[in-house]
């Protein structure tokens, strides 16, 4: 069925069934210009300057080609190995959390979501080590409105200036030692006033790892995984998102009992 371009510009409706909300998406009414000021790509691509945790295997990929003359018609392959936790990826909630989903278990519904950026940046220039705090929940809540149920919670530090000098993005001289490590993230008490309080689906940040750098509890994958949710790492371009109105999808490759995947995060802009 085609849309008149101006009901277009209504793109979303939101349906409850089952209890749930589901986030209906009108797309063929949508010129080409339409969709590209209307999506962002959250995805890092992977390549030889993808960031991995300290210890885990760089990304590697090895291609295969053949033909493209005039007598051998094209053809390629390729064949990709990486950790399940490296570059732009989902950690699952059995990542910290044992007797929980993995990646594959994750329900549909949860992967797509209102996203909820809060802006830390000014606060991170002071202090490279800065969790979120719940002043800077309550300051983004009274800007706009009470974080939604099932919203995916996005912390932009501004770190994702650094993604291709591995040093500054870990905020280490020596950032395969995880004892070395700085940068931003989360702190426990927003990780469980969101878990209790807010009923997120997730939460994501564009560091290499949602609890900040020097952690050695990892509190905060403990207490969101713990809750049966997900965390996004290195989320790219997460400063053309704004603060609120649009919504994320965050659709992960789906391993099987996997503790993470890479995953191909699109915001739809409002």
């Amino acid at each position: 069925m085609m849309v008149p371009k101006q009901q277009g510009k209504q793109w979303m409706m939101r349906v409850p069934v089952a209890g749930r909300v589901v986030l209906v998406m009108v797309l063929s009414c949508w010129s080409a210009a339409d969709a590209a000021q209307r999506f962002v790509d959250l995805t890092y691509t992977f390549d030889e300057t993808t960031q991995v945790w300290p210890a885990n295997p760089p990304f590697h990929r090895d291609s295969t080609e053949q033909g493209g003359t005039p007598t051998e018609k094209w053809y390629a392959t390729g064949q990709v190995a990486l950790s399940e936790h490296a570059g732009t990826h989902m950690d699952a909630p059995v990542h910290f959390a044992q007797g929980q989903a993995g990646i594959d278990g994750i329900p549909v519904d949860r992967l797509i979501g209102p996203a909820v950026v809060i802006d830390v940046r000014v606060a991170v220039k002071e202090d490279r080590d800065y969790r979120a705090s719940l002043s800077d929940i309550h300051r983004w809540e009274s800007a706009h409105r009470t974080i939604p149920a099932g919203a995916i919670v996005m912390l932009l530090t501004g770190w994702g200036v650094y993604w291709t000098d591995r040093e500054r993005y870990f905020g280490s001289a020596t950032p395969d030692v995880p004892t070395t490590l700085h940068f931003p993230g989360f702190s426990q008490e927003v990780a469980e006033f969101l878990v209790a309080e807010r009923h997120i689906s997730g939460i994501g940040i564009d560091t290499a790892s949602i609890d900040y750098g020097p952690s050695r509890d990892f509190v905060v994958h403990r207490i969101v995984n713990g809750a049966g949710l997900y965390g996004l790492e290195n989320v790219a371009r997460l400063d053309e998102v704004p603060a609120s109105g649009a919504t994320v999808m965050a659709l992960p490759m789906k391993i099987a009992g996997g503790t993470g995947a890479p995953v191909r995060i699109i915001a739809i802009l409002p």
